[in-house]
């Protein structure tokens, strides 16, 4: 696999359409801190770590639905293996005037674009979340 964390926000994005409420993906660093900042935000009720059948780990993903609808509308992965997008603090994005979240890995851990301006750090902008 090239990109882990195209790889689990595509299964996200895809749970979500189907209208699952778990869905499960192998475990990582950067995917758990990933989703610490989507469960911080409220996209996402929470994560488990677990085993599937063979011992691998995994990440067992709790979706969050609003009326039945999912509560993550879009979420696009901006900085890919073969183009990576590093950003300085002013100029990180805001997604869709700031209703939306921008997830950035800085030297100070993975965190929101919120978080970032707070600290005055930049990095690498991961996905975008709406």
């Amino acid at each position: 696999m090239n990109d882990p964390i195209g790889d689990m926000l595509t299964r996200i994005r895809n749970a979500g359409m189907r209208g699952k409420s778990t869905v499960s993906t192998p475990a990582s660093k950067l995917r758990a801190w990933v989703l610490d900042v989507l469960a911080d935000e409220g996209y996402i009720r929470g994560y488990e770590k677990g085993t599937d059948e063979r011992g691998h780990p995994t990440l067992v993903i709790s979706l969050k639905y609003y009326e039945g609808e999912p509560v993550i509308r879009e979420l696009k992965r901006v900085s890919k293996p073969g183009r990576r997008v590093y950003l300085g603090v002013e100029s990180i994005p805001q997604v869709r005037q700031g209703l939306g979240v921008s997830i950035v890995s800085t030297s100070r851990g993975v965190m929101s674009d919120a978080s970032a301006r707070a600290q005055n750090v930049g990095g690498e902008v991961l996905c975008t979340v709406f």
